[in-house]
């Protein structure tokens, strides 16, 4: 299978899996955005890039194991979520709670799997921009994922909210 061949399947299966990876299918095929394989950091499953573009990492998924994993189709999912928030939200605290959740409630729809106690609290946190909250958020990411996921580097708003947060309260 070609890779043209192979990202048609792809799109075909996280379309198939749910409305929510219709809708995130739709997007990229609307906006055209690459999908592909690439090496990154072990605790990185996927990532995005500033091109409009996407990648499974390599160490984790091949085009076989893509097809039929129900995590690689929630990966498409809250890949797909960050470029739709765009790069000052996706970058953001924020922005990986909201994807975090949207992806693993899409998993547990799917799969019907019991998740790790630490995604079953991350699930449970208000999306919002309490700043305890996404410190939580920050914590539970980093003890799911571990450090070299880099959720600790975030800003913990989208960094033009966090200017102004700290800008008004310098002066306030």
């Amino acid at each position: 299978m070609n890779r043209s061949q192979w990202r048609e399947a792809y799109l075909q299966k996280v379309a198939q899996s749910s409305e929510e990876g219709a809708a995130a299918a739709r997007f990229v095929r609307e906006k055209n955005v690459k999908v592909g394989f690439r090496r990154a950091r072990k605790n990185v499953a996927a990532f995005w890039t500033f091109a409009r573009s996407f990648y499974l990492n390599k160490a984790h998924f091949t085009m076989e194991s893509a097809l039929t994993d129900p995590r690689a189709w929630t990966l498409f999912v809250h890949e797909a979520r960050h470029l739709q928030q765009g790069a000052l939200t996706a970058v953001s605290v924020y922005g990986e709670l909201d994807a975090w959740q949207y992806e693993f409630r899409l998993l547990k729809k799917i799969t019907g799997w019991t998740l790790h106690k630490d995604l079953e609290e991350l699930l449970a946190l208000p999306l919002g921009y309490d700043r305890a909250v996404l410190r939580r958020a920050r914590a539970l990411m980093t003890k799911f994922a571990g450090f070299g996921y880099g959720a600790w580097i975030l800003p913990l708003y989208p960094v033009q909210r966090e200017i102004a947060y700290w800008f008004g309260r310098r002066f306030e």
